[in-house]
């Protein structure tokens, strides 16, 4: 947790495509729903491209879950997009980044949230953060799984 109240979350995965194929890929978010877990995602303002650019995503395991709308606040093909969380669920930010490799590419997404209910969210967050990236790792080899199919 940084001074912010803000709590990290981080993991990486090698894809053997380019980085602009990568990139294609990672950032066609209607496809995103495919590779993460429990959540649709779907393109709002701009089509989810550039700064200032929509998207959303509902998160749920049946009737319960939520609605996370984000607005895209850097935009670097192929190498960054950086979004805002807008809700109250999950705010903060999250970036996608795809680095060239000898094999391919490398991508990492990290989130970096203020959880919600102020200090016991962010006392939750030891025990929350490993089973987040647990859950973005599981994602992780969805993706590898939906490029290699």
């Amino acid at each position: 947790m940084d001074a912010t109240g803000s709590c990290h979350a981080e993991a990486s995965v090698g894809l053997r495509l380019p980085p602009d194929a990568a990139w294609d890929v990672v950032m066609d978010w209607e496809r995103q729903s495919r590779w993460m877990l429990l959540t649709r995602v779907w393109a709002t303002e701009n089509d989810g491209i550039g700064v200032g650019g929509g998207v959303a995503a509902r998160t749920s395991v049946g009737a319960i879950g939520f609605t996370d709308d984000m607005v895209i606040t850097h935009w670097d093909p192929p190498r960054e997009c950086t979004v805002k969380h807008l809700g109250t669920v999950v705010r903060g930010t999250g970036t996608f980044t795809i680095a060239p490799t000898a094999s391919g590419s490398v991508f990492t997404w990290a989130e970096d949230v203020v959880p919600p209910f102020g200090r016991l969210g962010r006392a939750g967050w030891v025990v929350a953060r490993p089973l987040f990236e647990s859950m973005m790792r599981i994602s992780m080899r969805r993706l590898i799984r939906e490029v290699q199919a």
